[in-house]
């Protein structure tokens, strides 16, 4: 169980890490930030394929939050006016709305502006799929 809650993202995929750095600029999350390839999975208690799928925020008692309401509790926990819409998007219908908007943009996040085609591609089928990462002491978004 983390200490702190924690933001795990695909940081293989361009469109994610953008997006990532963007929330992380703007919004300053209390959370800690990382790729999922380097997060202890286990101990944050999800699976390498969720973690693929889609974002994923774990609080500290390890309750996980995946899609949009990863999105809904990160705009929680920035606290100030980004609350109003975080609150907005646990609350059904807002949620089922943000939930299916969700879905549509990670299906196509290759896509996307920031896209590239190892977006759309799973883990283990990208270019250099596990090579050791050359940046691997630097995988915190806005760094």
């Amino acid at each position: 169980m983390p200490h702190r809650s924690v933001l795990v993202y695909d940081g293989d995929c361009a469109f994610c890490t953008t997006s990532v750095n963007f929330i992380m600029r703007r919004l300053r999350p209390n959370c800690t930030v990382t790729p999922w390839k380097f997060a202890d999975l286990d101990a944050l208690g999800v699976t390498q394929q969720r973690a693929e799928r889609e974002l994923l925020y774990i609080s500290p008692p390890g309750t996980v939050y995946g899609g949009a309401q990863a999105v809904a509790k990160l705009m929680l926990s920035a606290g100030g006016l980004w609350a109003w819409p975080g609150a907005l998007l646990t609350l059904p219908p807002a949620r089922w709305i943000a939930h299916a908007v969700y879905r549509l943009i990670a299906a196509n996040r290759d896509r996307l502006p920031g896209g590239s085609p190892a977006c759309a591609s799973p883990a283990d089928r990208r270019p250099g799929y596990g090579l050791p990462d050359k940046d691997a002491d630097q995988h915190q978004p806005g760094q």
